[in-house]
């Protein structure tokens, strides 16, 4: 009796192993299965798609993208330092003022003014040897960005060493970052903010190699100790002991590297605070909580020791700046004549501007909120949308105290997740926000959330953890997902969208006016030539090639020292009314007048404002026609200024203005416009398309006091 109620438990016993052992088979099949199905998918995101990028990168360098996404772009860095190594006539901005200088110029020093003198010296030899002037505004507009270019392949590096040292796949974040729009407009661009974006990568990468190597060296030092504990012989606990001091230091393991990239960062922007802070903070909290040999003590050592290698590469640039801005001059240092006051430390004049919100609302004031809602998908789009749920997903997890469910505080998870939003929630605080501000934070949130390209996101999941039962429900019995093929659409048709638009048409006919500005005032060697603009971005100087009228110039006949006299005068009025503008053109155009009949002194005087504004422009000139009379010289297209957004209602056909009235009793020809009655008619719908497109432009006009002999032929 007892024998068969045995064999009868072994064979149950058998029976559940057998059933096991099934499910087990199962869920491996069912895990090779999805393995496949990632790789499939993840074809798309071969080395070979990741290089095809690249390539695009490198072209829309050299095409080159006229679009001007914002002043900042010239006027912080590349007009400043192509004015003063070409000697060509450029504007320095306030943030460069000598007073009170909130831009350190020992940045811009070494990765830009070092590469434009030898680009100097070869264009020099050049022009010496084969009698060819390559200076011209495409040399000038494109070199820079050659060089941006260049540094851009650092934050490619270093998510590539990130993905090797926590074992990811490194080709779906790799193509994700290169197809990025970021990366293809603002990453090509001279924006202290794509420095500050590299510099960023660098640390996140030096930071996650000094985790990874803490956390290897503790968790070998601790099992050699361990070994060494419960050795039987003096043998084994020698050779315990030398393989635990043969293990490598790393408590204080790339901490040079990484105060310098920090003391650099916030020399470039201050901002890189916000952005450096909570990485340093892991590089100094590694190891602590999940060792005892840890403690404090290594915290504040890291803390003291951090401190002292940023003093170098600190003192480094103070240096420079002091020498530049002329609070210290070289015979103070020869003489030793210095005092605390003969040191410039640019950042601390940043933070001193920025603290005043005053001064950061003359610049726009926004929500607390924009950055987080509206800023991150302007910039990753869906990406960007997927990052922001993930992360209120996590905070809804906290707010619940489910401390399990949430990534440990030293995992990639919460680094990549800190790394992301705090920056975020500290930006926040200022009262102006531009996108541009966070792309610092482009390589970890591709790092994090790229592989939700292939995969996918099932929204059900997150429904399921509500607290509210009608959502809990509803996300229990209805499957929500998006596949990662829409996902991944989604990403690239944004992507190029994005592209297409800050890289080709926002205020594109800017650097388009002054490529042919520079061609017109080199042919025109003995006029002044005056440019008033309305309704489009400040006009970088330095593409117009002229040169510097400020430089002292020496005769080499007569050994006499003279300055050459300026020619070329710009009168930028922003966004006024077209009204106002047009009665501050009608002085410069008296006094250009008055000067040619006192001094015998030729002019031109150009209108630049964006064709939407043209049938305004035209009813002034009418109105003061027996005075005036201009001519249309050139539309630059694509461009669009949102100062002055095209008007998809008016029924006024750019190509239908005249703009070349010579007799006082021609009609205008705008009182008989509307000769297509029927908008709906295909003549009609094809004129509202060209109308349309005809406003995406930006028009030059030539003016000239009316005379009896017109000069226009």
């Amino acid at each position: 009796m007892q024998y068969n109620t045995t064999n009868g438990s072994e064979s149950a016993t058998n029976d559940d192993d057998y059933a096991e052992s099934v499910l087990r088979k199962i869920e491996n099949e069912q895990r090779l299965a999805k393995k496949r199905k990632f790789a499939k998918i993840s074809e798309g995101f071969s080395l070979f798609t990741y290089f095809f990028f690249i390539i695009i990168r490198i072209v829309l360098v050299f095409v080159p993208q006229y679009g001007y996404i914002h002043p900042d772009e010239f006027f912080q860095s590349s007009e400043v330092i192509s004015g003063e190594v070409f000697e060509l006539e450029h504007t320095r901005t306030w943030e460069f003022n000598s007073t009170m200088p909130i831009r350190s110029y020992a940045i811009p020093f070494f990765y830009l003014k070092i590469p434009m003198v030898v680009l100097k010296f070869i264009l020099m030899f050049t022009k010496m040897l084969l009698g060819v002037d390559l200076l011209t505004s495409y040399i000038i507009l494109i070199f820079p960005r050659i060089i941006i270019c260049l540094i851009s392949f650092l934050n490619d590096y270093s998510i590539y060493q990130i993905c090797r040292a926590y074992n990811l796949k490194y080709d779906i974040r790799l193509v994700t970052f290169a197809s990025s729009a970021v990366v293809l407009t603002f990453g090509i661009r001279t924006f202290s903010n794509t420095i500050e974006m590299t510099l960023c990568s660098l640390l996140l990468y030096l930071v996650s190699d000094c985790m990874i190597l803490s956390n290897t060296v503790i968790y070998q030092k601790e099992f050699l100790e361990e070994k060494y504990e419960n050795a039987k012989n003096i043998s084994e606990r020698v050779k315990y002991f030398k393989m635990r001091m043969s293990l490598p230091h790393h408590s204080y393991s790339k901490c040079a590297m990484i105060s310098s990239i920090c003391v650099i960062g916030i020399f470039n922007r201050p901002t890189f605070i916000c952005f450096g802070l909570p990485l340093v903070f892991f590089w100094m909290l590694r190891g602590m909580g999940i060792s005892r040999t840890v403690t404090f003590t290594d915290f504040n050592l890291r803390m003291l020791f951090f401190i002292t290698s940023a003093l170098p590469s600190f003192f480094i640039i103070v240096i420079i700046d002091s020498l530049y801005y002329g609070y210290l001059s070289l015979a103070q240092i020869y003489i030793m004549d210095i005092s605390i006051y003969s040191f410039l430390v640019t950042p601390v004049n940043f933070i001193r501007y920025n603290i005043n919100s005053s001064n950061t609302a003359a610049h726009g004031e926004h929500p607390k909120w924009l950055h987080f809602l509206i800023n991150i998908p302007i910039l990753y789009n869906i990406l960007g949308i997927i990052a922001v749920v993930s992360f209120l997903n996590m905070f809804y997890k906290f707010c619940r105290k489910e401390y399990q469910n949430l990534p440990q505080t030293q995992s990639f998870v919460f680094m990549m997740t800190s790394a992301i939003f705090a920056p975020i929630f500290m930006l926040s605080f200022f009262n102006h926000q531009e996108p541009r501000f966070l792309i610092p934070i482009t390589a970890p949130l591709i790092l994090l959330h790229s592989p939700k390209l292939i995969t996918g996101v099932n929204i059900s999941n997150y429904l399921r953890e509500s607290n509210w039962y009608l959502v809990r429900f509803f996300g229990s019995y209805v499957n929500i997902s998006v596949r990662g093929r829409v996902i991944l659409k989604i990403w690239y048709m944004m992507n190029i969208i994005f592209t297409i638009f800050f890289g080709f048409i926002h205020q594109a006919g800017v650097v388009q006016l002054t490529d042919y500005m520079s061609s017109y005032y080199h042919h025109e060697n003995m006029k002044q030539i005056h440019l008033v603009t309305s309704h489009i971005y400040s006009i970088p100087e330095s593409l117009l090639v002229i040169p510097n009228s400020n430089i002292i110039l020496t005769n080499p006949e007569t050994g006499l020292k003279y300055k050459s006299s300026r020619r070329f005068f710009i009168y930028e009025y922003g966004s006024m009314d077209i009204e106002q503008m047009f009665k501050r053109m009608k002085i410069v155009l008296d006094a250009a007048e008055l000067k040619l009949r006192m001094k015998n002194v030729n002019y031109d005087v150009f209108i630049a404002i964006p064709s939407s504004q043209a049938y305004e422009l035209n009813q002034m000139f009418y109105k003061h026609q027996q005075l005036i009379t201009y001519k249309e010289e050139q539309i630059f297209y694509p461009h669009l200024s949102t100062e002055a957004f095209p008007n998809f209602y008016t029924t006024i056909h750019p190509c239908e203005i005249n703009t070349n009235v010579d007799e006082l009793d021609e009609t205008c020809s705008l009182e008989n416009y509307d000769d297509i009655k029927d908008q709906w008619t295909t003549a009609g719908v094809l004129r509202r398309v060209s109308l349309t497109a005809h406003q995406f432009g930006l028009a030059l006009y030539k003016v000239e006091i009316r005379r009896k002999k017109p000069k226009f032929s």
